[in-house]
């Protein structure tokens, strides 16, 4: 994994973590390739058996306050000990002092050592939100992702089947565009999925025929969302009459990103077709389903329940010959 650089953790969160750089000897290129952090503190004892030397490095008081208790030669020791392994950095909390010895053996070993005024628990929570949003694992899809009732809808499918012009729609209707054509989306947390637009198209859309349009400029800010989750896919695919599309909505489908599978609906669009109503009713289905009400297995239940209770009825009546 490339990861971000030390260089570029320290650029853009200097001020926000109240980050300064205590070594000069190099080293900001390291790269950070893993979101949680270590605290060192059984490392400097002695227990290196499962030291996670290739995350970042938290010295808080408890590390400082233990190195304080040890002679310079143990101390030496005791910082050589994890600076054998090719750790990404040290950061030091609390505004703590460092000892000389880390500072001279960093130096030496063009480990960064960065330290920050802020106290550990809140700034290993600040560091992890940062580190969390930039490693995410992240995937491109050709596609349009609109908020349509609060839930994020991801339209794919071929080429020129309508997706930018479903979406101008549903915009016109009062629902929020997030990204068209290119969506960008980051797996977060416990398989959440967060979609956005890239950098140059943002709220821009292209309308075969009319060109880029500027949708923030045209329906006004309440038209956009710069990020939102996506929890439904829904497949354009054009109408066949041999392709047997579900009906009852007693199968689900899904699709796969990131590893991570949210619903999938497949469809089927020919000319005249009410898409954005359809569009509109797969969101209001997703709240449906979401909140326990699952209307085609409810549906199916009433249905069998009733088919049982004829078949009874119809039998006692056949013995009734009277």
């Amino acid at each position: 994994m490339e990861g971000v650089s030390v260089q570029r953790l320290f650029e853009d969160r200097q001020a926000e973590l109240e980050l300064e750089l205590l070594t000069k000897g190099g080293g900001l290129e390291r790269p950070i390739t893993i979101s949680d952090i270590n605290r060192p503190g059984l490392a400097l004892a002695g227990y290196t058996e499962y030291f996670l030397w290739e995350r970042i490095q938290i010295i808080g008081q408890t590390e400082i306050s233990y190195l304080g208790t040890l002679t310079a030669q143990s101390r030496r020791r005791a910082i050589e000990r994890i600076l054998g392994y090719d750790l990404p950095c040290i950061i030091i909390a609390k505004g703590l002092e460092p000892p000389k010895e880390l500072l001279a053996l960093t130096n030496k070993r063009a480990i960064p050592v960065l330290r920050t005024a802020q106290s550990t628990t809140p700034f290993i929570h600040q560091l992890t939100l940062y580190l969390d949003h930039f490693l995410a694992p992240t995937q491109t899809i050709h596609g349009t992702l609109v908020d349509v009732y609060g839930v994020g809808l991801l339209f794919t499918g071929e080429s020129k089947m309508g997706k930018s012009e479903l979406a101008l729609d549903l915009v016109e209707r009062g629902h929020r565009l997030v990204a068209d054509d290119v969506v960008s989306i980051k797996r977060r947390g416990l398989g959440i999925l967060i979609g956005y637009a890239s950098d140059i198209l943002q709220h821009h859309m292209e309308v075969r025929g009319v060109g880029i349009i500027d949708i923030m400029g045209i329906f006004g800010i309440r038209a956009i969302r710069l990020r939102k989750r996506v929890e439904v896919e829904v497949r354009l695919v054009s109408w066949t009459d041999e392709e047997d599309y579900e009906r009852t909505g007693l199968s689900e489908q899904t699709s796969d990103i990131l590893g991570v599978n949210i619903p999938l609906v497949v469809l089927p669009i020919f000319p005249g077709k009410n898409i954005t109503v359809v569009a509109e009713t797969v969101a209001l289905n997703h709240l449906l389903r979401i909140s326990g009400i699952r209307s085609a297995e409810d549906f199916n239940k009433r249905l069998l329940a009733t088919m049982q209770r004829r078949t009874e009825s119809n039998a006692y009546l056949e013995e009734d010959l009277e």
